[in-house]
């Protein structure tokens, strides 16, 4: 091969019809992610941008929409437990995974019902 990946550039995730401030609420709202303003004309599309400077998601508009239960983003964290604590706080539901070595991890679902997993190594 001539050629090698150099990095990620951003994860799409699906959302229905005019899901869009659903998304600013979660991603922008709760997750602290900063709407990017998308293309021109891309924008005729619909959905929505976020980073939070390393970490670029796109959600898509998609008709018929179907959640993403499975395949996920999975976002490593520093600092996880102050994370949880926030999220307590915040009373957002998550669910504890223990089963990867090394790893403390939690899923979170978006408000279209895709897992996202936020983890952080030992």
């Amino acid at each position: 091969m001539n050629f090698h990946y150099e990095q990620l550039d951003h994860v799409q995730l699906a959302a229905p019809k005019d899901g869009e401030e659903e998304a600013r609420k979660f991603y922008e709202g709760l997750l602290g992610f900063s709407e990017i303003e998308k293309p021109e004309n891309l924008k005729r599309r619909g959905g929505v941008w976020f980073s939070n400077g390393v970490i670029p998601i796109h959600i898509g508009i998609e008709e018929p929409f179907q959640p993403a239960k499975k395949a996920h983003p999975a976002i490593r964290v520093k600092d996880i437990e102050e994370m949880k604590k926030y999220l307590d706080e915040k009373r957002v539901v998550y669910q504890v995974d223990m089963e990867l070595p090394g790893a403390n991890r939690f899923y979170l679902y978006d408000p279209f019902g895709n897992r996202l997993e936020f983890l952080e190594w030992e």
